[in-house]
């Protein structure tokens, strides 16, 4: 039988099911703690060993070291745990990419590029880890995650969502707002004000559907919350229910739970998508009718889709269904 990747999607670029959490942790204590957490959670969250901010001016070498030893440890358990570099402007944004390819770029899911100004100055910083690859004889071409923060990545973020590799447009919220110059309130930066606020809207709005339609993961910015659940999981579901957002940043252990449920399937729907999907397997893809309606290789690309986005966020899967497509 065949599987929904080999026959929905052939000939065409495959939309990345990433994790629905990217958290993110600056110090080797917070990263060992949040590998930690993802050994008895599961790959529910990536990390992002921050070697941009994280970093102490002067000790960047030893920093990006650091990081690249820890995703080549055995603590990595699951090969999900990525890197952010600085940016194209700081004179250790190559070294950066160096030593991460080095030494792990076997293992390493993604590279995240901050604050590029242009599509030009992502180009930039993709040709080098393409160059440092090769140089390394790393036999893969590593992910890129980009950062759009600023006035300029904004306004080229379709042409920067269409580069080859790139694997999810993230919002950097806090930098966008500074970016105004006090023309957009500090309110902005939280809920509601970060929902709300018209331009703050138009940039979540943009980078969503130029990442969607180019197939790439939208991700959006932290909650500035830290203890309240409920907020939290209100921010996440807002951020997936009215803007499309289907990834979300972390920088505590607590937002991660809240986050995932808030990005989850509504489960009568993957109960629904088990079904249907099996149904259309045993047809061999064929159209089928599943309680009375028709379905044919449309639905079923957003029923596959659903159903893997359901697995990486750790919802039960119907076994049936878990043992065809994911054992």
């Amino acid at each position: 039988m065949r599987h929904p990747k080999s026959v929905l999607f052939a000939g065409e670029k495959p939309f990345p099911v990433l994790p629905a959490v990217d958290h993110y942790a600056g110090s080797e204590k917070l990263m060992r703690k949040a590998m930690q957490l993802q050994q008895e959670l599961g790959p529910i969250f990536d990390i992002t060993c921050d070697c941009e901010d994280g970093a102490h001016a002067g000790a960047e070498h030893e920093h990006a070291e650091m990081a690249a030893n820890l995703i080549m440890s055995a603590d990595n358990a699951f090969n999900r745990v990525g890197a952010r570099v600085h940016d194209v402007t700081h004179p250790h944004w190559r070294q950066d990419m160096e030593i991460l390819v080095r030494i792990a770029g076997t293992r390493l899911p993604f590279i995240t590029l901050p604050k590029p100004c242009s599509t030009s100055d992502v180009m930039v910083q993709i040709e080098a880890l393409r160059e440092i690859e090769q140089n390394f004889g790393v036999d893969r071409r590593i992910p890129v995650h980009v950062l759009i923060e600023t006035h300029g990545a904004l306004r080229e973020v379709w042409e920067i969502a269409a580069l080859p590799d790139v694997e999810s447009l993230d919002f950097g919220l806090m930098d966008f707002v500074s970016g105004h110059h006090g023309a957009i309130p500090g309110s902005a930066m939280k809920s509601p004000g970060q929902f709300d606020h018209p331009m703050i809207a138009r940039a979540k709005c943009e980078i969503s559907a130029a990442a969607l339609a180019c197939g790439v993961v939208p991700s959006h910015n932290v909650t500035t919350e830290l203890k309240d659940i409920d907020y939290i999981r209100n921010d996440a579901r807002r951020a997936r229910t009215e803007f499309g957002y289907l990834r979300m940043w972390s920088i505590h252990p607590n937002q991660i739970v809240p986050i995932v449920e808030a990005m989850r399937p509504d489960f009568s729907e993957v109960q629904a998508a088990a079904e249907i999907l099996i149904a259309a397997q045993d047809k061999d893809w064929g159209p089928i009718q599943h309680e009375g309606k028709l379905h044919d290789r449309a639905s079923y690309r957003y029923f596959w889709e659903l159903l893997d986005r359901a697995h990486v966020t750790g919802m039960n899967i119907p076994d049936a269904a878990r043992i065809r497509f994911f054992a």
